[in-house]
């Protein structure tokens, strides 16, 4: 008798670990989702701000090394002319300007990898001040461009710039401060947050071809002249600072966990959403960007 209770009760304990093993909770469900979706993001944009940095030194780096910096006037055909003869101070901003993009493009995202942050802190610390330093000039480079060299700068894209660089100087400001003060979990959000205004150049371009694209698979003809370019050039950098703050809000940990497991979930479906969307842009983007490199005709 005591053998069969024996063997029953070690049954019964085999059953419950068994179903203990099998059931996973909403929660964790909700975790996994959120930190797939943001792998997914992560590794997404380091393939695209990387072949930015690719174009932004094969096209504005040599021309600046070759002494060719009249072939920026191929975006003259978009409507846009950054080269201006005997212009030297305002040729040189405009080079800071997009060359800066281009380091920031590479050497941000370093800064956002655990294990090289870990592993390498020297190097995290090093990275950290060419970044804050290029992030200061493209700042500054933005603000001469705008109010200095553009003859209207009262428009549009004139005020989404000014605003951008504001914000790019004060993300700076509570990232280095916060890190002075040894508080790095608040340095990492505002870090993130630098990060995100300081692409808004490649977000904004990202963000137009995804938004031709995917309207033309839709069937609703955009053009250039659309409400959303408007919208675009302050969204390029105020809907990546909205997604990011919801992220902030959903790796938290709050008291009722089914409803934050909801928010966990929205979260990570929106962050997936908004990848696909990106990488669209990315798709469309970078065959345009190979003909400006290759000195092709720019078309759509």
């Amino acid at each position: 008798m005591e053998n069969t209770r024996s063997h029953d009760s070690s049954s019964s304990i085999k059953l419950t670990d068994t179903n203990n093993v099998t059931k996973v909770s909403p929660d964790k469900i909700a975790d996994r989702a959120l930190k797939y979706s943001s792998v997914f993001w992560f590794i997404s944009i380091l393939l695209g701000q990387w072949f930015f940095f690719y174009y932004i030194f094969a096209f504005y780096g040599f021309s600046v090394i070759n002494d060719n910096m009249e072939i920026w006037n191929r975006w003259e055909a978009m409507g846009a002319k950054p080269y201006h003869v005997g212009d030297f101070s305002g040729n040189l901003a405009f080079a800071a300007h997009a060359i800066g993009a281009g380091i920031v493009a590479f050497g941000g995202i370093l800064q956002l990898i655990p294990k090289l942050r870990n592993t390498f802190p020297r190097f995290h610390k090093v990275n950290g001040y060419v970044y804050l330093i290029t992030v200061f000039c493209l700042a500054i480079s933005g603000f001469y461009l705008v109010w200095i060299r553009d003859l209207d700068p009262i428009n549009s894209s004139g005020i989404g710039t000014t605003i951008n660089g504001f914000l790019i100087l004060l993300f700076a400001y509570f990232t280095v401060r916060n890190a002075i003060n040894r508080d790095i979990k608040t340095h990492r959000k505002w870090a993130l947050r630098l990060f995100v205004v300081s692409n808004a150049q490649w977000t904004l371009r990202v963000g137009t071809f995804s938004y031709l694209i995917t309207g033309n698979l839709l069937g609703t003809k955009p053009a250039f002249g659309d409400l959303f370019f408007s919208l675009w050039t302050f969204g390029c950098y105020l809907l990546p600072l909205a997604v990011l703050q919801l992220y902030f809000f959903a790796t938290e940990k709050h008291s009722q966990a089914i409803r934050h497991s909801y928010w966990k979930i929205a979260t990570s479906t929106l962050l997936f959403v908004l990848t696909i969307l990106m990488i669209i842009g990315m798709v469309g983007f970078t065959p345009f960007l190979l003909s400006v490199i290759n000195n092709e005709e720019i078309s759509f």
